[in-house]
């Protein structure tokens, strides 16, 4: 059907460039990715045009952040904290990374425990990652919040 919509307007499929994420605080979240994910920090902005301006009011700090294909572009604006799961809103549910092996999945889900109870960082929510499962197809994935409080599921697909 992909094909179909996009051949159907003359367009070529579009591709994910990098996923946005406001934080309140820039650093706490810049220090978790790098930490978590191995993300290293490509670029950092204080400077926006009048477009970001007025959609992204009060915005202070931008930086883009990255690993393997996958960049996520945190922008410090004050704001309201994430709210707990189970409010029905009109928003982005989760984002999903795949990983290589099943053996990367546990070792994440370590990696942030390990980095919660460190005291290192300040979480939105103290919500642990899920454990580790597994469906009828033999798909792996847990699911986790950054310290924003937005979820992430990571999985991984076997061939």
């Amino acid at each position: 059907m992909r094909e179909a919509m996009s051949a159907g307007y003359g367009l070529t499929p579009p591709a994910f460039h990098h996923i946005g994420i406001q934080t309140n605080d820039l650093d706490n979240a810049l220090s978790w990715y790098k930490d978590f994910l191995g993300f290293r920090a490509n670029w950092t902005m204080d400077h926006f045009s009048e477009l970001t301006n007025s959609r992204l009011p009060g915005i202070r700090r931008l930086a883009e952040v990255a690993a393997g294909g996958v960049r996520i572009h945190l922008f410090e604006r004050p704001g309201a904290s994430a709210s707990k799961p189970g409010v029905s809103l009109s928003q982005f549910q989760h984002v999903c990374l795949v990983v290589g092996s099943p053996d990367d999945l546990v070792t994440l889900r370590e990696r942030w425990m390990d980095l919660f109870r460190s005291g290192r960082y300040s979480f939105a929510l103290a919500d642990q990652p899920t454990e580790v499962v597994t469906d009828h197809e033999g798909i792996q994935s847990f699911y986790t919040y950054d310290v924003n409080g937005l979820e992430f599921e990571f999985t991984y697909v076997p061939a």
